[in-house]
């Protein structure tokens, strides 16, 4: 089946007692365990609700199996330690989300883990790799800069060499970017963004094989960070509309990046879709569409980034991405604000950098809130 239909249709729980077109909440923490092999439990991640989704986002992305836990960041360092441990090295993009990028440097010194930042580029990685390498992961685009690494490559790297690739697809979502059919071996996503869709949700998700969402499940079990029955619902509901929520995003997103390509206050346009952008040829080749965020700088000569934010009307200044509303943000102050700035420097993000997450709105109406806020001082 097509996305459109696999979001609708795939992984649905048909009730046999009320023949309801929805999948029901299950709400039992406690289930009985005779006569079955596998009784459910929320902390084991096999409840009706989670088993649910973890089967539409399987179908999506392409996958065998998954895990869905209660943010990106737990989907994210579970895996992580699912698969490195003490003397292991584990190589990252410079460019991550400023979260995975804490994770390792707050965290992997104290659990023994080696590692290595790389730039986005695949010779960068492969030549920061070591004989102790266990995991290699990417974001493709990253976060916030829209950066593009050649997945293939990676993954055809890391195979050889019987590396573990995991990958941050938050940005691309199964719609646009299916890691896992040019060779990854685990997507991540952060389901508070897209997935949710409506700025109301704090989820996050694996994908992957079922072998190595066995042993993801079993490091999750030691972890706990599972998902409530109840949110589990309302994410289901969410997926049924990805695709089409994403295609307009992703249509006006591209717009906006032309338009402000052409902006006399605007210095720097991050965006795939535009053909003379960084990685443009390459994310031709493993994307079906450039997505709904963008990053771009501002001249401050000519406008104050403070300003500016103040002056949107429609827009907000806020926290997060991927809903039906458009947000902006600075991420020097929020996604990669425990980063230091000089790390941030080094790695591109300076104060006048803002992202913006485009929502569902008519083009035209983005465009005009952006435009009056871009009034020269």
């Amino acid at each position: 089946m097509h996305q459109e239909t696999l979001c609708v249709h795939n992984g649905t729980y048909h009730d046999s007692a009320t023949r309801g077109v929805n999948t029901p909440i299950f709400t039992s923490s406690s289930f009985e365990y005779l006569d079955r092999e596998n009784c459910p439990y929320p902390r084991y991640f096999n409840t009706p609700n989670q088993d649910v989704v973890v089967r539409k986002m399987s179908s999506l992305e392409a996958g065998e199996d998954g895990v869905l836990f209660s943010s990106g960041m737990a989907a994210m360092s579970t895996t992580v330690l699912a698969f490195a441990g003490s003397g292991d090295h584990v190589v990252l993009l410079d460019e991550l989300y400023g979260g995975t990028h804490a994770f390792a440097t707050d965290t992997f010194d104290r659990l023994g883990i080696q590692y290595s930042f790389a730039a986005t580029d695949a010779d960068a990685v492969i030549q920061a790799a070591t004989q102790a390498t266990k995991v290699i992961i990417i974001e493709s685009p990253t976060n916030p800069l829209l950066g593009i690494i050649d997945i293939r490559r990676v993954a055809e790297f890391a195979k050889a060499r019987g590396i573990t690739t995991i990958i941050d697809n938050t940005f691309a979502t199964p719609v646009n970017q299916r890691p896992l059919s040019l060779g990854i071996d685990v997507v991540i996503h952060s389901g508070t963004k897209y997935l949710g869709g409506h700025s109301d949700l704090c989820c996050g998700i694996a994908i992957t094989s079922h072998e190595y969402a066995d042993k993801i499940r079993a490091m999750a079990r030691h972890l706990g960070g599972s998902l409530n029955a109840i949110t589990c619902y309302l994410l289901e509901r969410s997926l049924k509309t990805l695709a089409i929520r994403v295609e307009r995003q992703t249509r006006n997103a591209h717009r906006i990046a032309e338009f402000l390509d052409s902006h006399n206050c605007v210095t720097k346009v991050n965006y795939p879709g535009l053909p003379n952008s960084r990685g443009h040829a390459v994310a031709r080749s493993q994307m079906t569409g450039f997505g709904g965020m963008l990053s771009f700088e501002l001249n401050e000569q000519r406008v104050s980034t403070k300003a500016f934010l103040r002056r949107l009307r429609m827009i907000r200044p806020a926290v997060s991405l991927g809903g039906v509303e458009s947000i902006i943000c600075a991420p020097s102050e929020t996604s990669h604000a425990k980063i230091s700035s000089e790390e941030r420097r080094r790695i591109g993000i300076n104060d006048s950098l803002l992202r913006l997450s485009v929502g569902i709105e008519h083009e035209d109406d983005i465009i005009e809130d952006i435009s009056q806020a871009l009034n020269e001082r």
